[in-house]
């Protein structure tokens, strides 16, 4: 079957996927999946192949959008991925997106999804990713050391054990919407300390530090040659990527006004 005539078959099974897939049964069920995959031997090879229905949304190369609508998957932490897919797919991670995705129709059981999380892991990432405008970057590094690196770790390399996610290299505006996300408790499945550690950040330190976090980058040996392009979907039809706006000025601080003359000395 061509490529073409794959992802049509995909698309066609996303939207006329049964709906009893779409109703698992939350949080243990997820754990459970998460449990039973991150113990089975993962075949990178069948991830490939069970990573085209992915690439309908995150291209081959698995390389975050401009605008942050999608993620850089690429090089995340197996299990990271394995936890969030299995939150999805279990209702315990709101994503309306990515939920018939994740089905078992589509997607296959555990199994699979310990394979496509191999596969995603060890695909190069992008050297080319959205930062923020660069304002506070001091005032950032200061947040992030004090309050993020203790969990994320120090370069941004998140923690395999603990599927705390691997953060160097993310683009910045899915940065802001998955920290407000997790602040409203929109993202369920976030992790409860970070959920009540980040409710005292105001708008500046919310800034300073996920601009930070946005420049943080990945070791070398992680990062895609430029120009690279993933060879195992050879014939994908890639679509220009639309660029994104630039960074609008910083606004001009206001001026002080000048001392009366009685008062200088």
């Amino acid at each position: 079957m061509g490529f073409k005539q794959g992802i049509k078959s995909i698309l066609f099974s996303v939207l006329s996927v049964n709906a009893c897939y779409l109703f698992a049964q939350g949080p243990e069920e997820a754990a459970r999946e998460v449990e039973k995959a991150l113990h089975l031997t993962p075949s990178v090879e069948n991830g490939k192949k069970v990573y085209m229905i992915c690439t309908v949304c995150h291209r081959p190369e698995g390389w975050a959008s401009p605008d942050g609508m999608y993620p850089q998957i690429a090089g995340q932490q197996a299990s990271v991925l394995i936890k969030q897919l299995a939150d999805i797919r279990a209702r315990n991670r709101d994503n309306p997106t990515m939920l018939p995705f994740t089905s078992p129709r589509l997607l296959g059981g555990a199994q699979e999804i310990a394979d496509v999380a191999a596969y995603i892991s060890q695909l190069p990432m992008s050297p080319n990713t959205t930062v923020g405008p660069g304002y506070e970057l001091a005032l950032g590094e200061r947040l992030y050391k004090e309050e993020c690196a203790e969990c994320h770790g120090q370069q941004g390399e998140g923690d395999k054990k603990d599927h705390i996610p691997l953060i160097q290299g993310q683009n910045y505006n899915y940065l802001i919407r998955q920290f407000d996300w997790i602040r409203s408790g929109k993202r369920r499945n976030a992790d409860t300390k970070m959920v009540k550690q980040i409710q005292r950040f105001s708008p500046r330190e919310e800034f300073a530090v996920l601009d930070y976090v946005s420049r943080i980058k990945p070791p070398e040996q992680k990062v895609a040659k430029p120009g690279w392009l993933n060879p195992d979907f050879p014939n994908y039809a890639r679509m220009p990527t639309p660029p994104m706006p630039a960074m609008p000025p910083m606004p001009a601080m206001p001026q002080m006004p000048s001392m009366p003359p009685q008062m200088v000395r």
